[in-house]
């Protein structure tokens, strides 16, 4: 897909791997509309990228969708849909305090899975209206995922639970969607530098990006977002997830 006048709507593009996508997909000529809770900092990264602000939380059905019908409304269309959205939390199954908490894992499972659906679903909707292009094409949705769905750590079931249901939907959706010629793809990043770590103090975060084979860094937001744009412009990518994680591969702990 043609990025120039494109619509693009990013969810968690307030902040790290959302903002870097935003911001790359405007440079390529996509019009932006950005996607987060109220209390980020979306609406100055949108208002940066002369694109718009829609506050939501993309577990609520009402929210999301009336997030898409304000793009709609405002470019005209949209296009593409990149899921960044999501949170991150761990807790061993049993603790000396008892079992892991059911809440928490539901907390995980609705944000990062079911969010993710909902935000496919409704933008598949307004996906499918789209005239197509010459090769059929109505629209492109990426979601994130994460290494930890393929290996994840101690204290990470319900993170590991949460990315590996993205993945494992990707193959589903893309065939569902082929009919109306939209295409879907997972990115499953690895340790990256994103406010998620920002909190973490400096040895830890060295520790985090020694375990990387290479390059042996903190993967930068700029790298998912380049992944993402081609991802976009790519049209015989779809129904794969992409590890981006400098061969890394997680250890227990």
């Amino acid at each position: 897909m043609d990025l120039k006048n494109s619509i693009a709507l990013i969810t968690g593009g307030g902040s790290g791997l959302g903002e870097a996508t935003a911001r790359e997909l405007a440079a390529g000529g996509a019009k932006i509309a950005v996607l987060d809770l109220g209390s980020s900092p979306g609406q100055n990264v949108a208002a940066s990228l002369d694109g718009i602000f829609v506050a939501a939380d993309v577990v609520s059905d009402s929210e999301v969708a009336a997030a898409i019908s304000k793009t709609v409304a405002k470019f005209g269309s949209l296009h593409i849909a990149v899921n960044c959205a999501g949170i991150g939390r761990a807790m061993r199954t049993i603790t000396k305090q008892g079992p892991h908490s059911l809440e928490l894992f539901k907390k995980v499972i609705e944000v990062n899975l079911s969010g993710t659906f909902n935000v496919i679903r409704l933008a598949a909707a307004q996906m499918a209206k789209n005239q197509p292009t010459a090769d059929g094409e109505r629209g492109v949705i990426i979601n994130t995922a994460s290494v930890a769905a393929f290996d994840g750590q101690i204290g990470q079931a319900a993170y590991s639970a949460s990315k590996g249901g993205v993945v494992g939907m990707t193959l589903p959706i893309a065939r569902d969607l082929s009919s109306v010629g939209i295409r879907v793809c997972t990115i499953a990043p690895g340790t990256f530098d994103t406010p998620m770590l920002a909190g973490l103090p400096d040895p830890a975060r060295k520790a985090l990006a020694a375990q990387i084979p290479f390059p042996q860094r903190l993967g930068q937001p700029r790298e998912y977002a380049s992944l993402a744009r081609h991802l976009v412009e790519n049209a015989m990518l779809n129904g794969e997830t992409i590890r981006l994680d400098g061969a890394l591969r997680m250890p227990p702990r």
